[in-house]
Protein backbone atom coordinates (compact mmCIF):
# COMPACT_ATOMS: atom_id res chain seq x y z
CA UNK A 1 0.00 0.00 0.00
CA UNK A 2 1.48 3.34 -1.01
CA UNK A 3 1.37 6.38 1.22
CA UNK A 4 1.89 10.06 0.61
CA UNK A 5 5.00 11.65 2.17
CA UNK A 6 6.52 15.12 2.22
CA UNK A 7 10.27 15.57 2.45
CA UNK A 8 12.06 18.82 3.21
CA UNK A 9 15.73 18.88 2.27
CA UNK A 10 18.30 21.50 3.25
CA UNK A 11 21.29 21.22 0.94
CA UNK A 12 24.65 22.93 1.27
CA UNK A 13 24.26 26.40 -0.26
CA UNK A 14 27.55 25.95 -2.15
CA UNK A 15 25.72 23.50 -4.46
CA UNK A 16 24.20 24.96 -7.60
CA UNK A 17 20.66 24.07 -8.71
CA UNK A 18 21.77 21.50 -11.35
CA UNK A 19 23.80 19.64 -8.72
CA UNK A 20 20.84 19.69 -6.32
CA UNK A 21 18.52 18.39 -9.06
CA UNK A 22 20.95 15.57 -9.82
CA UNK A 23 21.03 14.54 -6.16
CA UNK A 24 17.22 14.67 -5.96
CA UNK A 25 16.92 12.41 -9.01
CA UNK A 26 19.24 9.89 -7.34
CA UNK A 27 17.25 9.98 -4.07
CA UNK A 28 13.86 9.76 -5.76
CA UNK A 29 15.01 6.95 -8.06
CA UNK A 30 15.54 4.86 -4.93
CA UNK A 31 11.83 5.22 -4.10
CA UNK A 32 10.47 4.75 -7.60
CA UNK A 33 12.84 2.12 -9.07
CA UNK A 34 10.32 -0.77 -8.88
CA UNK A 35 7.44 1.31 -10.18
CA UNK A 36 5.84 1.20 -6.73
CA UNK A 37 6.12 4.93 -6.08
CA UNK A 38 6.07 8.31 -7.73
CA UNK A 39 7.18 11.87 -7.14
CA UNK A 40 4.10 14.09 -7.24
CA UNK A 41 5.81 17.48 -6.91
CA UNK A 42 9.17 19.10 -6.22
CA UNK A 43 9.40 22.74 -5.14
CA UNK A 44 12.79 24.47 -5.09
CA UNK A 45 12.67 27.25 -2.50
CA UNK A 46 16.22 28.34 -3.18
CA UNK A 47 18.86 29.69 -0.83
CA UNK A 48 17.68 30.83 2.60
CA UNK A 49 19.36 31.95 5.80
CA UNK A 50 19.28 29.28 8.50
CA UNK A 51 17.93 30.08 11.96
CA UNK A 52 21.15 28.69 13.44
CA UNK A 53 24.36 27.33 11.91
CA UNK A 54 24.28 23.72 10.72
CA UNK A 55 27.65 22.09 10.04
CA UNK A 56 29.20 25.58 10.15
CA UNK A 57 26.90 26.85 7.38
CA UNK A 58 24.69 29.95 7.72
CA UNK A 59 22.66 29.40 4.55
CA UNK A 60 21.09 26.40 2.89
CA UNK A 61 19.28 25.48 -0.32
CA UNK A 62 15.73 24.33 0.51
CA UNK A 63 13.68 21.83 -1.49
CA UNK A 64 10.24 20.39 -0.63
CA UNK A 65 9.11 17.18 -2.35
CA UNK A 66 5.85 15.24 -2.22
CA UNK A 67 6.30 11.51 -2.77
CA UNK A 68 4.02 8.54 -2.99
CA UNK A 69 5.73 5.27 -2.07
CA UNK A 70 5.54 2.19 0.08
CA UNK A 71 6.71 2.35 3.66
CA UNK A 72 9.28 -0.44 3.28
CA UNK A 73 11.21 1.68 0.73
CA UNK A 74 11.89 4.47 3.24
CA UNK A 75 14.76 2.97 5.31
CA UNK A 76 17.08 2.55 2.31
CA UNK A 77 16.05 5.97 0.96
CA UNK A 78 16.82 7.65 4.30
CA UNK A 79 20.17 5.83 4.50
CA UNK A 80 21.06 7.16 1.05
CA UNK A 81 20.11 10.73 2.05
CA UNK A 82 22.03 10.53 5.35
CA UNK A 83 25.22 9.42 3.62
CA UNK A 84 25.18 12.33 1.16
CA UNK A 85 27.47 15.08 2.44
CA UNK A 86 25.63 17.74 0.42
CA UNK A 87 22.53 17.34 2.59
CA UNK A 88 22.69 19.38 5.79
CA UNK A 89 19.28 18.27 7.13
CA UNK A 90 16.18 16.50 5.90
CA UNK A 91 12.79 15.56 7.29
CA UNK A 92 10.31 12.99 5.99
CA UNK A 93 6.73 13.15 7.25
CA UNK A 94 3.61 11.28 6.26
CA UNK A 95 1.35 13.81 4.56
CA UNK A 96 -2.40 13.99 4.58
CA UNK A 97 -4.58 14.56 1.54
CA UNK A 98 -4.09 18.33 1.62
CA UNK A 99 -0.53 19.50 0.97
CA UNK A 100 0.91 21.34 3.95
CA UNK A 101 3.30 23.31 1.78
CA UNK A 102 1.97 24.45 -1.60
CA UNK A 103 4.58 27.04 -2.56
CA UNK A 104 7.57 28.86 -1.19
CA UNK A 105 6.67 31.26 1.61
CA UNK A 106 6.68 34.93 0.76
CA UNK A 107 9.83 36.74 1.72
CA UNK A 108 9.77 39.25 4.54
CA UNK A 109 10.98 41.98 2.18
CA UNK A 110 7.71 41.74 0.22
CA UNK A 111 5.70 42.17 3.43
CA UNK A 112 7.74 45.21 4.49
CA UNK A 113 7.27 46.85 1.10
CA UNK A 114 3.49 46.40 1.27
CA UNK A 115 3.34 47.86 4.78
CA UNK A 116 5.27 50.98 3.73
CA UNK A 117 2.81 51.72 0.93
Amino acid sequence: MTRLYETVYIFDSALEEPAVSEKLEKFHAQLTHDGKGSVTSVSHWGKRTLAYPIKRRDTGYYVVARLETERDALPEYERLVKLDEGVLRYLVVQAGDDPVVRAAPESREDEETEEEE
